[in-house]
């Protein structure tokens, strides 16, 4: 089954106008998919739970016609988010998504405690990927590598990005493209 509709999740201190989420999101509309960018709440002092509930919300009732695109800490969010579900999920890709602690941010620890159970999840998301960088100075590279490993998903690796935001550079982000489209 082909993707109708996607959801794009941002991460800590973003908001869906910033880096790359409107470039991705108008490609896809132009495709006549269905996408919606939520505003997750309080980014700056992210909650946990509060996170969880309204990715929960914003993913709707989860389909193999649904995807999910989410960045660095709206990953960890929408696999919470998915695994408190029954439906499976036609795409799922997370750029530079984590499962583990960050060092940089142990602010951020209560989403990366109470593991998810990936194993359970996995065969629910029918297409898997990440994407990450080689030089994220916030999600290291191998923790990306190493949710990659977790959700048995493809790699797509762009070179430079840092942490895909604005500020270095990342405004656009086609790689995900074929990633929903193909």
């Amino acid at each position: 089954m082909s993707i109708e509709r996607v959801v794009i999740l941002h991460g800590y201190g973003a908001s869906p106008g910033d880096h790359w989420f409107g470039w991705v999101a108008d490609r896809l509309r132009a495709e006549g998919l269905d996408v919606h960018v939520p505003a997750l709440p309080e980014s700056g002092s992210p909650d946990r739970d509060v996170w969880t509930d309204a990715a929960r919300h914003a993913i709707g009732e989860p389909g193999p016609s649904t995807a999910v695109v989410a960045h660095s800490l709206g990953a960890i969010t929408a696999l919470r988010a998915l695994a408190d579900t029954d439906g499976d999920i036609g795409a799922f890709v997370a750029v530079a998504g984590f499962v583990n602690p960050l060092p940089a941010l142990p602010e951020l620890d209560a989403f990366t405690r109470d593991p998810i159970d990936l194993k359970r999840l996995v065969p629910r998301l029918h297409r898997r990927s990440v994407v990450l960088s080689d030089n994220d100075s916030v999600v290291p590279t191998e923790m990306t590598i190493a949710l990659g490993r977790y959700l048995q998903a493809g790699v797509v690796e762009v070179p430079g990005a840092g942490h895909f935001l604005a500020a270095e550079g990342v405004s656009t982000l086609p790689q995900v493209l074929p990633l929903l489209l193909g």
